[in-house]
């Protein structure tokens, strides 16, 4: 029987091939060109360190409220949520100016908004610690 060695992969080639092979998938670079390493720290850090975002029910509360938030009390009530992240608390009410806030620190999600109007009997349920911004 007679082989011909134009036919067969030698081993080094073999190596080669299945090497080169296994470090480009080890990349996991996606479609986009980016590892999941590269799209899980984009994650990560999507909403900026300390910066807080609305619920849908947050939202809609500012809006029948008739809120509008100034630059300046956005980043009062994230400074508000961050110093509440320091001390450990987890739902937290932020009070920036006359205005109410229910956060959930570790998702860093305002839950819902009020103003002093609203606030009839100043109770607040289900919070352990409150900011005074």
């Amino acid at each position: 029987m007679k082989i011909q060695n134009n036919q067969f992969l030698s081993i080094e080639q073999l190596q080669e091939r299945y090497l080169n092979q296994n470090r480009q998938t080890q990349n996991n670079t996606t479609q986009s060109g980016l590892s999941f390493q590269d799209i899980l720290t984009k994650k990560a850090e999507s909403p900026v360190a300390g910066e807080v975002k609305f619920s849908k029910h947050a939202a809609n509360r500012l809006v029948d409220r008739n809120i509008e938030l100034t630059k300046e009390q956005v980043e009062r009530l994230n400074q508000g949520a961050v110093k509440a992240g320091e001390k450990g608390i987890h739902e937290s009410l932020v009070l920036v100016d006359s205005l109410a806030f229910i956060v959930n620190v570790p998702n860093h999600t305002v839950i819902t908004a009020m103003d002093q109007t609203e606030t009839d009997e100043n109770v607040f349920t289900n919070i352990d610690g409150a900011v005074i911004m």
